[in-house]
């Protein structure tokens, strides 16, 4: 096992910076996810860890080593692909030892390596099988327990179940969670898949345009966004932006006017804003409430999901073209078109600032009684 250290890397294809400024510490034996949108760089980055791509600026250090120099067969490194990249002509137990055959152990050690990899996997009474013979998620697990026989200090893991359905990757995420729980290898797993994320990781980064984002635990991210963009990407659905202007500002919070004139009380630092300036008000589908006195937004219901014991309720509302996302008891049943008086409470709102960055929110405050 050893942890890894990033510092000010950068990668660049001529005149083109990709990546930029990435600092980073993974502990030893932790779980670490790279996280974002497409062409976000997390696969890149994943790639100059592994040594299949050449840094351009700043250190990576693999335990007490300096790696950018290493050729990545020396780093101690084990990478599974999206790709499976198994050899069709071969056993699962030959895919399996090739890489150990190749390096010149004995018959002994390969067998031994193989057989603990396979246990671990729970693949051991297919050893004898070819990969057409596999399921998707058969056919992973030897591709992960390829890299296990390497007994490598890092895994690296570049979306490896964006092949598989639905149903098996949820399954895959669970046997994920265990091989980590049992090997407790330091772990990198890249994804765009933000419930992945969330559910794998002890740690998550957030990329985004070549840049980190944000990093910390699930919890944290979820709770604690540190910008409009990290707050819109993590959660399912997606937390609701409601454009809005200051209207006071007090210790215990700051009053935000929304569209219709209605208020609606947040209890963050606004410290460093003015009265009348533009922010954005965020609450997730969970926090945002159909009131029964006065509300801050009124809206419309345009859809309902039921989606067995809750809903996801859909509301549009004056100014804007995208609909609010409630989440609401599967007993609630709304007419289309009906109207709605909406109202959250001020701990579970989020503000941001012109320039996308969040404002602190305040451990505790006096302005849920300040919203009636």
């Amino acid at each position: 096992m050893a942890a890894v250290s990033i510092r000010n890397l950068a990668k660049r294809y001529d005149d083109n910076e990709v990546m930029r400024d990435i600092n980073l510490d993974i502990e030893d034996g932790e779980f670490v996810v790279f996280v974002g949108p497409s062409g976000c760089g997390k696969s890149t980055l994943l790639r100059m860890i592994a040594g299949l791509e050449e840094i351009s600026d700043g250190d990576l250090d693999i335990g007490t080593r300096r790696m950018n120099d290493v050729p990545a067969s020396k780093r101690g490194v084990a990478m599974v692909f999206q790709s499976y990249a198994l050899y069709p002509h071969m056993s699962l137990y030959d895919n399996m030892a090739f890489g150990l055959k190749i390096a010149g152990k004995s018959k002994a050690e390969i067998d031994a390596a193989v057989q603990h990899a396979a246990k671990i996997l729970h693949i051991d009474h297919l050893l004898d099988r070819k990969p057409r013979a596999l399921s998707g998620g058969q056919r992973q697990r030897v591709a992960i327990g390829r890299a296990i026989t390497r007994q490598p200090s890092v895994f690296l893991f570049d979306e490896p179940l964006s092949n598989l359905d639905a149903a098996l990757r949820v399954k895959m995420r669970l046997e994920f969670a265990k091989l980590h729980d049992e090997l407790k290898t330091t772990m990198i797993y890249v994804t765009h898949d933000q419930i992945e994320a969330m559910t794998l990781a002890d740690k998550i980064v957030v990329l985004s345009e070549g840049r980190i984002e944000q990093v910390g635990s699930p919890q944290q991210l979820y709770h604690h966004p540190a910008n409009r963009f990290v707050a819109g990407f993590i959660g399912s659905p997606k937390m609701n932006f409601i454009d809005g202007s200051v209207a006071a500002i007090q210790a215990e919070g700051v009053q935000v006017q929304l569209p219709g004139g209605g208020l609606q009380w947040a209890a963050v630092d606004g410290s460093t804003l003015q009265a009348g300036q533009k922010v954005t008000l965020g609450v997730r589908p969970e926090h945002l409430n159909i009131a029964e006195g006065q509300a801050a937004l009124q809206a419309r219901c345009t859809a309902l999901e039921l989606l067995g014991d809750f809903s996801y309720l859909y509301a549009a509302y004056e100014g804007s073209e995208d609909a609010l996302i409630l989440r609401v008891p599967d007993s609630l049943d709304p007419p289309h078109g009906s109207l709605l008086h909406l109202a959250a409470d001020p701990a579970r709102c989020h503000l941001f600032g012109a320039d996308g960055q969040a404002l602190p929110r305040l451990a505790s405050s006096g302005a849920a009684q300040r919203q009636h």
